[in-house]
């Protein structure tokens, strides 16, 4: 979506560790060696392939949705983002109750399918403004804009929980945003609108995330993050529905027309959505294969990567003040993240 990140479930969810399966006992010692050492590559080869895939996922929604809504002409960002939801439940209905990726959870109350609902609304109002906001800004901009999450995060975190963080923490804040007004400053290509959406899709990603951690903890609550996104996906695509309708007006009636005449926008939408899918999934498995921690550093280096990929691609004009910019926020968002671990690591 506008930034990958949208639409992944946040990597604080619980993880299923499913242990591996212990070699089988082995005729002598040379072979147990030489099996355990076949099992380090593979590991290790299975980790980069995840990877690898988690990268070709999020950068590739990301520039398959800047293509489709800025440059060829597909201008309808609710309905994008509603087909991106029935493709995640769908393709998450197939993982869990076909593949068996993940045990099937059921919901358990009438307040727990509240909470998940309202999750779906933030879901839904953080994607919706990401994807517009890919309508106006270059996508370099929108992941500089994308970076400041753990900006909103903290606020939200003190205004709803009343959680305050080190002092070291909120220092570590500021280049986050300094290097944002430097970057929006010297932006050749800025737009208002597209700039107050983006910032609005950051802050419910931010939103989301804190809200997440409050009303999913209780033990009974708990849901993997596989089966929240089952849930949670079409729930959001039929909160969209009316806002489309309303909003976009006959929208399937368009995209009907334009298929008629060319064919190749069928293919654009499918893999857009599956795309969207698998930056899911590639979440899942990266935090399952590596930590959380991991999938934070990877997220703090795809922003980067991604704002070089689309400069290539799409050709938008960057100024040298704008690089600097965008490389200050990275710079504070790794600091943000180093300082967060060590205050935990001083809290336990």
């Amino acid at each position: 979506m506008s930034n990958p990140r949208l639409l992944t479930l946040d990597t604080n969810d619980q993880l299923l560790d499913i242990p591996a399966t212990p070699p089988s006992d082995q005729r002598n010692n040379n072979n147990h060696h030489h099996h355990l050492n076949n099992i380090g590559s593979n590991n290790l080869l299975t980790t980069s392939l995840i990877i690898a895939s988690w990268y070709f996922s999020n950068i590739g929604v990301l520039l398959l949705n800047k293509y489709l809504l800025s440059f060829y002409g597909y201008r309808f960002p609710i309905f994008l983002t509603m087909l991106h939801m029935l493709s995640c439940a769908a393709y998450s209905y197939a993982a869990i109750n076909l593949l068996q990726i993940v045990p099937f959870q059921q919901i358990h109350s009438k307040k727990q399918f509240l909470k998940i609902f309202a999750l779906s609304a933030i879901f839904c109002f953080s994607v919706v403004c990401g994807n517009t906001s890919l309508r106006y800004l270059p996508v370099s901009f929108n992941q500089a804009i994308g970076a400041t999450t753990p900006f909103f995060t903290a606020i939200f975190a003190f205004l709803i929980t009343c959680k305050k963080e080190t002092a070291e923490v909120y220092l570590a804040l500021l280049p986050v945003v300094l290097g944002i007004v430097v970057s929006t400053n010297s932006e050749p290509l800025f737009h208002l609108f597209g700039f107050l959406v983006c910032v609005g899709s950051t802050a419910g990603r931010a939103l989301k995330s804190v809200v997440q951690g409050i009303i999913l903890t209780s033990e009974a609550e708990k849901l993997h993050s596989m089966n929240l996104l089952l849930y949670m996906a079409p729930l959001a695509a039929l909160i969209l529905l009316p806002f489309t309708l309303y909003i976009e007006g006959n929208v399937f009636a368009i995209t009907i027309e334009k298929a008629k005449t060319d064919p190749f926008i069928v293919f654009l939408l499918i893999g857009n959505a599956t795309v969207a899918y698998l930056v899911n999934l590639t979440n899942f498995l990266v935090t399952k294969h590596t930590s959380a921690l991991t999938l934070q550093v990877l997220g703090n280096a795809k922003a980067a990567v991604a704002a070089v990929v689309s400069v290539l691609i799409f050709k938008n004009p960057v100024t040298m003040m704008g690089m600097t910019g965008f490389g200050i926020t990275i710079m504070g968002v790794v600091l943000y993240s180093e300082a967060k671990k060590r205050s935990k690591g001083a809290s336990h």
